[in-house]
């Protein structure tokens, strides 16, 4: 999803507010589509069970942000898109790309 002045803040406190105790907000998208101060009240209030985020509206989280001292959340620091099968996919086209510029036909060009 792309973080738009339209999607900005999109789950807020009538959100959270609409969601069940038991629920656990997941967010690997975009860290401004949550109101963060909307989401702190709601852990806080234990309105949701908890919270597992990898994007924040600030990156990387501001030391003692209030995110980061709540029990009831998991924080990663934007890596969740970092498995062995990803890795992989990297590497194994970081290696084509230089071989394809050494040999004069370079892969995947941007604007091409």
């Amino acid at each position: 999803m792309v973080l738009a002045e339209t999607t900005r803040g999109l789950i807020g406190a009538a959100e959270l507010g609409a969601m069940k105790p038991s629920a656990i907000l997941v967010n690997t998208s975009r860290g401004g589509l949550i109101d963060e101060d909307a989401l702190v009240e709601a852990l806080r209030g234990k309105q949701i069970r908890g919270a597992a985020l990898d994007v924040f509206q600030q990156e990387p989280l501001p030391p003692g942000h209030p995110l980061a001292t709540l029990p009831n959340t998991l924080l990663t620091p934007h890596l969740g898109y970092v498995t062995e099968g990803v890795m992989t996919i990297f590497y194994r086209d970081i290696v084509e790309d230089i071989a394809a510029y050494c040999a004069g036909s370079p892969l995947r060009l941007l604007g091409a």
